[in-house]
């Protein structure tokens, strides 16, 4: 994909609207909606019958009222659980999201999605090529676009292999190792770093490739500006209630 086709907006809210609502639930991406952002990031994963929906954790602890690995879970009983009460008794009842669920609501509203691969252990291909192959159905002819990301190379491989023509950035929280090597062995669009690592050296040399720089997780004007000055692609944040989503890359603090 070349730099100046690039179709994702600058602001881009963190697991929905995560701190302000039950993070990866419907819930969240109707709280940033309505704060004005048109791009989201969230989480997949399958469930135990290749279901994909929302989910960062490996555990169901943090996010739902169950307990344990959320590995074995079928949909059918992961729909049924609690992933709004931990939040704030206010967002008792919300349930998981599905990706489908997921899909209509940006679809209907023509927001676009990074969608990153979490998958369980064992499962990273295998939940790569899925998940592409469900984006790939779900949003066809979809106004507003996805991008699938993830940390782990096998997902993106996954992703590769069954649905080539949905665009790809590889996460890194370090510049050790073949992340280079690892951008063009599979085709990204954009390189996701965490924001602390982010230079005018990675910048150029990025952008050099006719990839995007976008950053995770920003919530502090003050480096959201230097970055900014930096001229990267996308900022990835927690503050929702912070920055005002600008169509065009600049900062607005609310």
């Amino acid at each position: 994909m070349h730099r100046s086709a690039w179709p994702l907006p600058f602001w881009i809210a963190h697991r929905g609207a995560g701190k302000l609502a039950p993070e990866n639930t419907l819930a969240a991406f109707r709280e940033g909606a309505g704060l004005g952002y048109r791009a989201f990031e969230c989480d997949v994963k399958l469930s135990a019958d290749g279901v994909p929906y929302l989910l960062h954790d490996a555990t169901l602890d943090r996010c739902t009222c169950a307990q344990g690995s959320a590995a074995g879970w079928t949909w059918s009983a992961l729909s049924r659980l609690d992933a709004g009460a931990w939040h704030s008794p206010d967002y008792a009842g919300e349930p998981p999201a599905s990706l489908e669920a997921v899909s209509r609501f940006c679809r209907a509203k023509d927001l676009a999605l990074n969608l990153e691969l979490k998958p369980l252990p064992g499962q990273a291909h295998a939940t790569g090529a899925t998940v592409a192959r469900a984006v790939q159905g779900l949003w066809q002819n979809a106004a507003a676009p996805v991008l699938l990301s993830s940390f782990e190379v096998a997902a993106l491989e996954g992703a590769l292999s069954s649905a080539p023509l949905v665009p790809r950035a590889l996460l890194v929280d370090t510049l050790e190792g073949g992340w280079q090597q690892a951008l063009q062995a599979l085709h990204c669009a954009a390189l996701i770093a965490h924001y602390p690592l982010v230079d005018a050296e990675l910048v150029a040399q990025v952008h050099a490739q006719q990839r995007r720089v976008l950053v995770y997780t920003c919530n502090d004007p003050e480096a959201a500006a230097s970055l900014l000055a930096l001229g990267v692609d996308g900022i990835i944040t927690d503050a929702l209630d912070r920055f005002t989503p600008t169509p065009e890359p600049t900062l607005q603090v609310r």
